[in-house]
């Protein structure tokens, strides 16, 4: 593909499209099936760059898989505790969901070990999870910048029984803490200091260590009790359809009036951000739901309703909002978005300077972005997308409300969505 990819003008969408699995789901299950005792068949594990990040890592700590031909099904042949390899280099790109979780999982694994990105991801920051790791024990060192990475890590020390971690940052600290707990062989309490964002992430982890038998206590979102129990393989288990990915096909039936109906995902999903439906819903789509498919259309409106909302519950979803926001009667205003600071890039920045190309009058905060609709949109804008994929698929919905739009970097989409282009064009009408 080349640099750039141009959107011409379409007159509205219409169709289906299967998601691909879940990038959480996804990263969460292959760690756990790697440290659990017994042999787990995942079933439409995500096919990306970051779940190919993670399969290296667990390779390389000497984790055997293998791919059944032809499919998206693997064979992880669990450990049954810490990895077995105690020397390793992990360079994990910059995949959030394994930098985070395998750091914690190698901080307790009795071995030498040491993990790395892309430039990137040695600005996002990890000191909140390094902090929480040494409190159990943990020996990390940090061989650039205090609080970033790169990371070293040793074999760790005696350590307390209970953790405290700051939630405000990102929830893969708490997530990577209650995945890695159970090494340690003895009950863990883990505290969350301030406001936990991110909540229904949480929730994931937490469904999915229940799955391989560990039942975390929770009070509230502030206390977390993990016994000392192993992980066991549930024998099979099938990865849902990426929500925040459903997100833009959605948002592409109100934006270009629909039906649009997603597979993979519906109201028997344990993914958070199926509740992007119910900000659609408020800004005037018609939204129906089965088991496992959401479908959307524009309801009996002109325009969509302007929308203010705390997006904490849905974080990454949360970014089509802000394109359905070119849409609505009046402006928009997200909030509790700062998450967005430290996510491949800095999304709320990104997302401001992008919109203004399309003639939006963009107001950015710290934690919150208010977005006012032009009378009409640019066409043409050249859009840059700061190798994030989420800025790519959000901005390429743009297209499908008659506007022609040119997407740098179009192959960014490969972190979680490589055949997104293909689905893409499949209900451009």
């Amino acid at each position: 593909m080349s640099d750039y990819i141009d959107l011409t003008a379409a007159k509205g969408a219409r169709g289906q499209v299967r998601l691909p699995g879940s990038k959480s789901i996804s990263n969460r299950v292959l760690l756990l099936s790697a440290l659990a005792r017994g042999s787990t068949e995942v079933r439409d594990l995500l096919d990306s760059d970051d779940t190919r990040v993670m399969l290296e890592a667990l390779q390389r700590l000497g984790v055997a898989w293998q791919r059944q031909p032809g499919t998206d099904n693997y064979r992880v042949q669990g450990v049954a505790g810490a990895f077995p390899v105690k020397y390793a280099s992990l360079f994990l790109g910059n995949a959030g969901t394994a930098f985070r979780s395998l750091t914690a999982a190698c901080a307790f694994a009795h071995g030498d070990y040491v993990l790395s990105g892309v430039p990137r991801m040695h600005e996002r920051p990890i000191g909140d999870l390094v902090d929480a790791l040494r409190q159990a024990g943990a020996q990390i060192d940090y061989t650039e910048n205090e609080g970033f990475p790169p990371l070293h890590i040793l074999p760790p020390e005696l350590g307390d029984g209970e953790i405290t971690v700051k939630g405000k940052v990102s929830s893969q600290y708490l997530t990577g803490l209650l995945l890695a707990a159970p090494l340690l062989g003895r009950e863990v309490v883990v505290r969350v200091e301030g406001e936990l964002i991110s909540k229904p992430y949480v929730e994931i982890t937490l469904n999915l260590m229940r799955r391989f038998g560990v039942e975390v206590n929770r009070e509230g979102w502030q206390r977390f009790t993990v016994p000392a129990s192993q992980y066991r393989s549930p024998g099979r288990i099938a990865v849902e359809g990426d929500a925040s990915s459903a997100s833009y096909f959605l948002a592409a039936g109100a934006i270009g009036h629909g039906p649009v109906r997603v597979h993979g995902v519906g109201r028997d999903s344990i993914q958070g951000d199926v509740r992007f439906a119910e900000a659609l819903a408020r800004m005037g789509a018609e939204l129906s739901f089965g088991p496992d498919w959401i479908e959307c259309r524009l309801g009996c409106v002109d325009r969509l309703q302007a929308l203010d909302l705390d997006c904490n519950h849905i974080p990454d979803a949360a970014m089509t909002l802000a394109i359905l926001a070119l849409y609505a009667e009046g402006p928009s205003t997200l909030r509790n978005i700062a998450s967005w600071r430290v996510k491949e890039t800095d999304r709320i920045a990104a997302m401001a300077t992008e919109l203004r190309k399309l003639g939006a009058t963009v107001e950015e905060g710290n934690d919150s972005l208010r977005i006012a609709p032009p009378t009409s949109l640019t066409a043409n804008a050249s859009i840059d997308t700061y190798d994030d994929h989420r800025m790519a698929m959000c901005f390429s919905l743009v297209a499908l409300s008659g506007v022609p739009i040119r997407i740098n970097d179009p192959q960014c989409v490969n972190k979680t969505f490589p055949e997104y282009w293909d689905a893409f064009r499949n209900i451009a009408q």
